[in-house]
Protein backbone atom coordinates (compact mmCIF):
# COMPACT_ATOMS: atom_id res chain seq x y z
CA UNK A 1 0.00 0.00 0.00
CA UNK A 2 1.08 3.56 -1.01
CA UNK A 3 1.86 5.63 1.86
CA UNK A 4 -0.55 8.39 2.89
CA UNK A 5 0.05 12.10 1.51
CA UNK A 6 1.50 14.07 3.96
CA UNK A 7 1.04 18.34 2.95
CA UNK A 8 2.26 21.33 5.12
CA UNK A 9 0.48 24.02 5.04
CA UNK A 10 1.74 27.49 6.45
CA UNK A 11 -0.50 30.49 7.64
CA UNK A 12 0.04 34.13 7.14
CA UNK A 13 0.86 36.24 8.91
CA UNK A 14 1.43 34.44 11.65
CA UNK A 15 3.56 31.50 10.37
CA UNK A 16 2.27 28.71 11.96
CA UNK A 17 2.37 25.52 10.37
CA UNK A 18 1.00 21.67 10.51
CA UNK A 19 0.88 18.86 8.14
CA UNK A 20 -2.24 16.84 7.15
CA UNK A 21 -2.63 14.05 4.85
CA UNK A 22 -5.03 15.89 2.72
CA UNK A 23 -8.14 13.87 4.07
CA UNK A 24 -9.59 17.04 5.79
CA UNK A 25 -10.38 20.34 4.96
CA UNK A 26 -7.82 23.35 5.82
CA UNK A 27 -10.71 23.99 9.09
CA UNK A 28 -10.42 20.75 10.13
CA UNK A 29 -6.81 20.22 10.33
CA UNK A 30 -5.92 23.48 11.37
CA UNK A 31 -8.24 22.97 14.21
CA UNK A 32 -6.58 19.37 15.09
CA UNK A 33 -3.43 20.98 15.09
CA UNK A 34 -4.77 23.42 17.93
CA UNK A 35 -5.01 26.49 15.33
CA UNK A 36 -8.22 28.67 15.64
CA UNK A 37 -9.42 30.19 12.30
CA UNK A 38 -12.76 31.89 12.30
CA UNK A 39 -15.48 29.92 10.61
CA UNK A 40 -19.42 29.68 10.67
CA UNK A 41 -21.31 27.17 9.21
CA UNK A 42 -19.11 24.61 8.44
CA UNK A 43 -20.71 23.54 5.20
CA UNK A 44 -19.17 26.27 2.54
CA UNK A 45 -22.61 28.24 2.95
CA UNK A 46 -21.44 30.86 4.70
CA UNK A 47 -17.88 32.55 4.15
CA UNK A 48 -17.42 33.29 7.56
CA UNK A 49 -13.89 30.73 6.97
CA UNK A 50 -12.56 32.63 3.56
CA UNK A 51 -9.16 33.22 2.90
CA UNK A 52 -6.41 33.18 0.41
CA UNK A 53 -4.52 30.29 -1.24
CA UNK A 54 -0.91 32.25 -1.71
CA UNK A 55 0.82 28.95 -2.60
CA UNK A 56 -0.49 25.87 -4.06
CA UNK A 57 -3.48 23.87 -5.09
CA UNK A 58 -6.57 23.02 -3.36
CA UNK A 59 -9.86 21.09 -4.12
CA UNK A 60 -12.63 23.91 -3.37
CA UNK A 61 -15.09 20.38 -2.51
CA UNK A 62 -18.88 21.89 -1.62
CA UNK A 63 -18.13 25.07 -1.58
CA UNK A 64 -21.54 27.23 -2.72
CA UNK A 65 -21.23 29.82 -5.32
CA UNK A 66 -23.12 32.29 -3.02
CA UNK A 67 -20.29 32.19 -0.59
CA UNK A 68 -17.17 31.88 -3.07
CA UNK A 69 -17.82 33.28 -6.46
CA UNK A 70 -15.60 31.93 -9.59
CA UNK A 71 -13.99 35.91 -9.57
CA UNK A 72 -13.15 34.35 -5.92
CA UNK A 73 -11.73 31.36 -6.86
CA UNK A 74 -9.74 33.15 -9.96
CA UNK A 75 -8.53 35.87 -7.45
CA UNK A 76 -7.36 32.91 -5.50
CA UNK A 77 -9.12 32.49 -2.87
CA UNK A 78 -11.06 29.14 -1.15
CA UNK A 79 -13.56 28.24 1.58
CA UNK A 80 -11.55 26.55 4.46
CA UNK A 81 -14.42 24.64 5.64
CA UNK A 82 -14.83 22.83 2.21
CA UNK A 83 -11.52 23.03 0.80
CA UNK A 84 -8.76 20.04 0.65
CA UNK A 85 -5.48 20.60 -0.12
CA UNK A 86 -4.08 18.95 -3.22
CA UNK A 87 0.03 20.17 -2.40
CA UNK A 88 1.74 21.93 0.19
CA UNK A 89 -0.03 25.39 1.15
CA UNK A 90 0.75 28.80 1.77
CA UNK A 91 -2.43 30.72 2.94
CA UNK A 92 -3.60 33.86 4.28
CA UNK A 93 -5.98 33.98 6.88
CA UNK A 94 -6.20 35.54 10.21
CA UNK A 95 -6.68 33.36 13.41
CA UNK A 96 -8.44 33.30 16.64
CA UNK A 97 -7.02 34.19 19.63
CA UNK A 98 -9.38 36.28 21.60
CA UNK A 99 -13.04 36.82 22.13
CA UNK A 100 -12.99 40.23 20.62
CA UNK A 101 -12.08 38.03 17.25
CA UNK A 102 -15.24 36.16 17.21
CA UNK A 103 -18.23 37.53 15.57
CA UNK A 104 -21.48 37.55 17.92
CA UNK A 105 -24.74 36.40 16.49
CA UNK A 106 -27.97 35.51 16.74
CA UNK A 107 -29.43 32.13 15.85
CA UNK A 108 -32.32 29.49 16.57
CA UNK A 109 -31.85 26.36 17.99
CA UNK A 110 -34.06 23.49 18.91
CA UNK A 111 -34.12 22.02 22.53
CA UNK A 112 -32.51 18.55 21.83
CA UNK A 113 -32.81 17.45 25.65
CA UNK A 114 -33.52 18.47 29.00
CA UNK A 115 -31.89 15.75 31.79
CA UNK A 116 -32.85 17.26 35.22
CA UNK A 117 -29.55 16.04 36.86
CA UNK A 118 -30.74 17.44 40.42
CA UNK A 119 -33.98 18.48 41.90
CA UNK A 120 -32.85 22.47 41.01
CA UNK A 121 -30.73 22.03 37.89
CA UNK A 122 -31.79 20.77 34.52
CA UNK A 123 -28.67 20.09 31.99
CA UNK A 124 -30.01 21.29 29.00
CA UNK A 125 -28.72 20.25 25.09
CA UNK A 126 -29.47 22.53 22.13
CA UNK A 127 -29.27 21.62 18.84
CA UNK A 128 -27.94 24.16 15.98
CA UNK A 129 -29.56 24.52 12.34
CA UNK A 130 -27.42 21.97 10.21
CA UNK A 131 -26.05 24.70 8.16
CA UNK A 132 -24.71 26.86 10.85
CA UNK A 133 -22.17 26.52 13.94
CA UNK A 134 -21.24 28.78 16.41
CA UNK A 135 -17.94 29.42 16.95
CA UNK A 136 -16.62 29.82 20.75
CA UNK A 137 -14.11 29.59 23.34
CA UNK A 138 -14.33 27.72 26.02
CA UNK A 139 -15.88 29.46 29.19
CA UNK A 140 -17.81 31.67 27.19
CA UNK A 141 -21.77 32.46 27.54
CA UNK A 142 -24.72 32.77 25.67
CA UNK A 143 -27.79 35.07 26.25
CA UNK A 144 -31.52 34.04 25.19
CA UNK A 145 -33.77 36.19 23.54
CA UNK A 146 -36.99 36.09 24.94
CA UNK A 147 -40.22 37.27 23.56
CA UNK A 148 -40.54 40.13 25.88
CA UNK A 149 -37.70 41.27 25.02
CA UNK A 150 -35.70 40.25 27.89
CA UNK A 151 -32.49 38.43 28.21
CA UNK A 152 -31.00 35.62 30.09
CA UNK A 153 -27.45 34.79 29.96
CA UNK A 154 -26.17 31.51 30.27
CA UNK A 155 -22.48 29.87 30.61
CA UNK A 156 -21.87 27.36 27.85
CA UNK A 157 -20.76 23.80 29.13
CA UNK A 158 -19.40 21.98 26.06
CA UNK A 159 -16.11 22.46 24.47
CA UNK A 160 -15.84 24.40 21.05
CA UNK A 161 -14.90 21.45 18.94
CA UNK A 162 -18.51 19.74 19.86
CA UNK A 163 -20.31 22.41 17.90
CA UNK A 164 -23.07 20.69 16.58
CA UNK A 165 -24.59 21.77 20.04
CA UNK A 166 -24.79 23.58 23.06
CA UNK A 167 -25.21 22.25 26.92
CA UNK A 168 -26.63 24.46 29.33
CA UNK A 169 -26.18 23.82 33.06
CA UNK A 170 -30.04 25.46 34.13
CA UNK A 171 -30.74 26.23 37.72
CA UNK A 172 -33.91 27.18 38.87
CA UNK A 173 -34.52 30.45 40.85
CA UNK A 174 -36.88 31.04 43.29
CA UNK A 175 -39.54 33.67 41.64
CA UNK A 176 -37.26 33.23 38.12
CA UNK A 177 -40.12 33.23 34.87
CA UNK A 178 -37.22 32.18 32.32
CA UNK A 179 -35.98 29.14 34.82
CA UNK A 180 -39.33 28.15 35.95
CA UNK A 181 -40.07 28.02 32.51
CA UNK A 182 -37.56 25.80 31.82
CA UNK A 183 -38.61 23.47 34.59
CA UNK A 184 -42.17 23.58 33.94
CA UNK A 185 -43.45 23.78 30.57
CA UNK A 186 -40.19 24.33 28.39
CA UNK A 187 -40.46 20.70 25.44
CA UNK A 188 -38.29 18.82 23.48
CA UNK A 189 -38.19 20.35 19.95
CA UNK A 190 -39.47 23.90 21.12
CA UNK A 191 -37.17 26.44 19.41
CA UNK A 192 -35.35 29.59 20.71
CA UNK A 193 -33.18 31.85 20.14
CA UNK A 194 -29.75 33.51 21.59
CA UNK A 195 -27.67 35.70 21.07
CA UNK A 196 -23.48 35.18 21.04
CA UNK A 197 -21.00 33.95 22.22
CA UNK A 198 -20.12 36.74 25.06
CA UNK A 199 -17.41 37.42 27.74
CA UNK A 200 -14.07 37.40 28.70
CA UNK A 201 -13.91 34.01 30.27
CA UNK A 202 -11.65 31.56 29.02
CA UNK A 203 -8.57 30.21 28.90
CA UNK A 204 -5.18 31.33 28.47
CA UNK A 205 -3.21 28.74 26.83
CA UNK A 206 -0.38 30.95 25.89
CA UNK A 207 0.62 30.57 29.81
CA UNK A 208 2.51 27.38 31.22
CA UNK A 209 1.54 28.09 34.67
CA UNK A 210 -1.02 25.63 36.61
CA UNK A 211 -4.60 26.10 37.12
CA UNK A 212 -6.89 26.10 39.47
CA UNK A 213 -10.65 25.86 38.56
CA UNK A 214 -13.00 26.69 41.30
CA UNK A 215 -16.61 26.42 40.80
CA UNK A 216 -19.56 26.99 42.78
CA UNK A 217 -22.69 25.44 42.04
CA UNK A 218 -23.16 25.54 38.22
CA UNK A 219 -20.25 27.45 37.76
CA UNK A 220 -19.32 24.21 37.41
CA UNK A 221 -20.19 24.97 33.44
CA UNK A 222 -17.80 26.64 31.65
CA UNK A 223 -15.03 24.84 34.49
CA UNK A 224 -16.72 22.15 32.67
CA UNK A 225 -15.96 23.34 29.42
CA UNK A 226 -12.48 24.59 30.11
CA UNK A 227 -11.34 20.91 31.32
CA UNK A 228 -12.34 19.27 27.91
CA UNK A 229 -11.11 21.83 25.87
CA UNK A 230 -7.60 21.29 27.28
CA UNK A 231 -8.07 17.58 26.78
CA UNK A 232 -9.05 17.94 24.07
CA UNK A 233 -5.92 20.09 23.09
CA UNK A 234 -3.89 18.25 25.00
CA UNK A 235 -2.66 20.98 27.21
CA UNK A 236 -0.62 19.33 30.11
CA UNK A 237 -0.62 22.03 32.60
CA UNK A 238 -1.60 20.58 35.71
CA UNK A 239 -5.24 21.46 36.99
CA UNK A 240 -6.88 21.53 40.43
CA UNK A 241 -10.63 21.55 40.33
CA UNK A 242 -11.87 22.83 42.84
CA UNK A 243 -16.04 22.36 43.26
CA UNK A 244 -18.10 23.76 45.93
CA UNK A 245 -21.90 23.16 46.84
CA UNK A 246 -24.02 23.56 49.95
CA UNK A 247 -24.80 19.64 49.79
CA UNK A 248 -23.99 16.44 47.79
CA UNK A 249 -27.09 16.85 45.08
CA UNK A 250 -25.13 20.01 44.62
CA UNK A 251 -22.71 18.08 43.03
CA UNK A 252 -24.65 16.91 40.37
CA UNK A 253 -22.33 15.72 37.73
CA UNK A 254 -19.86 13.83 40.34
CA UNK A 255 -18.49 11.14 38.14
CA UNK A 256 -17.49 13.48 35.19
CA UNK A 257 -14.71 15.18 37.07
CA UNK A 258 -13.84 11.91 39.14
CA UNK A 259 -13.33 10.09 35.85
CA UNK A 260 -11.23 13.36 34.39
CA UNK A 261 -8.68 12.99 37.45
CA UNK A 262 -8.29 8.76 37.35
CA UNK A 263 -7.55 9.59 33.10
CA UNK A 264 -5.46 12.48 33.51
CA UNK A 265 -2.52 12.34 35.73
CA UNK A 266 -2.60 16.41 35.18
CA UNK A 267 -5.93 16.69 36.89
CA UNK A 268 -6.93 16.99 40.78
CA UNK A 269 -10.33 17.01 41.89
CA UNK A 270 -11.44 18.38 45.07
CA UNK A 271 -15.50 18.95 46.00
CA UNK A 272 -16.27 20.81 48.77
CA UNK A 273 -19.46 21.27 50.85
CA UNK A 274 -20.66 23.96 53.26
CA UNK A 275 -23.44 22.88 54.90
CA UNK A 276 -23.61 19.06 54.99
CA UNK A 277 -26.10 17.30 56.84
CA UNK A 278 -26.06 13.78 58.11
CA UNK A 279 -28.10 12.49 55.28
CA UNK A 280 -25.65 13.48 52.60
CA UNK A 281 -23.34 10.26 54.29
CA UNK A 282 -20.20 13.11 53.21
CA UNK A 283 -16.90 12.22 54.22
CA UNK A 284 -15.09 14.56 51.93
CA UNK A 285 -13.77 18.85 52.70
CA UNK A 286 -16.06 21.11 54.13
CA UNK A 287 -16.43 24.60 54.37
CA UNK A 288 -16.08 27.21 51.93
CA UNK A 289 -14.78 26.17 48.60
CA UNK A 290 -12.37 29.03 48.00
CA UNK A 291 -10.77 28.68 51.50
CA UNK A 292 -10.22 24.77 50.31
CA UNK A 293 -7.92 26.12 47.93
CA UNK A 294 -5.85 28.22 50.68
CA UNK A 295 -5.83 25.34 52.93
CA UNK A 296 -3.84 23.32 50.08
CA UNK A 297 -1.60 26.03 49.07
CA UNK A 298 0.27 28.53 51.45
CA UNK A 299 1.74 30.62 48.25
CA UNK A 300 -0.37 31.00 44.88
CA UNK A 301 2.20 32.94 42.99
CA UNK A 302 2.63 30.41 40.78
CA UNK A 303 -0.68 29.73 39.45
CA UNK A 304 -3.88 30.59 37.42
CA UNK A 305 -6.92 31.10 38.79
CA UNK A 306 -10.58 30.31 36.58
CA UNK A 307 -13.75 31.15 39.17
CA UNK A 308 -17.23 30.77 38.26
CA UNK A 309 -19.95 31.40 40.58
CA UNK A 310 -21.32 33.46 43.14
CA UNK A 311 -20.79 37.19 43.02
CA UNK A 312 -19.95 36.66 47.01
CA UNK A 313 -17.23 33.62 46.42
CA UNK A 314 -15.52 35.09 43.13
CA UNK A 315 -14.61 38.46 45.24
CA UNK A 316 -13.88 36.95 48.51
CA UNK A 317 -11.32 34.32 46.69
CA UNK A 318 -10.16 37.67 44.58
CA UNK A 319 -9.28 39.12 47.50
CA UNK A 320 -7.70 36.18 49.75
CA UNK A 321 -6.16 34.73 46.56
CA UNK A 322 -4.09 38.19 45.64
CA UNK A 323 -3.77 38.16 49.70
CA UNK A 324 -1.55 35.44 49.16
CA UNK A 325 0.42 36.28 46.61
CA UNK A 326 -1.69 35.60 43.22
CA UNK A 327 -0.81 38.38 40.47
CA UNK A 328 -4.11 39.70 40.46
CA UNK A 329 -3.90 39.51 36.53
CA UNK A 330 -4.08 36.33 36.61
CA UNK A 331 -7.51 36.03 38.42
CA UNK A 332 -9.61 35.01 35.77
CA UNK A 333 -13.32 35.10 36.93
CA UNK A 334 -17.24 35.30 35.96
CA UNK A 335 -20.13 36.11 38.28
CA UNK A 336 -23.30 34.52 37.97
CA UNK A 337 -25.49 37.28 38.61
CA UNK A 338 -29.29 37.39 38.38
CA UNK A 339 -31.71 39.67 36.42
CA UNK A 340 -34.02 42.03 38.40
CA UNK A 341 -36.66 39.97 39.31
CA UNK A 342 -35.30 37.33 39.90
Amino acid sequence: MAPAASFRITLQPSGHSFTTDGSDCVLQAALDAGLTLPYGCRNGACGACKGKVLDGLVDHGAAEEQALSVADRAGGLALFCCAKPLSDLVLESREVGTAKDIPVKIMPCRVQKIERVADDVIVLSLKLPVNERLQFLAGQYIEFLLKDGKRRAFSIANAPHDDGFLQLHIRLIEGGGFTGHVFSAMKEKDILRFQGPYGSFFLREESAKPMILLAGGTGFAPIKALVEHAIHKHIARPMEIYWGARNRAGLYLPQLPQQWAAIHEQIRYIPVLSDATSDDDWQGRTGLVHRAVLEDHAALSGYQVYACGAPAMIDAARAEFVAHGLPPEEFFADAFTFAPGQ
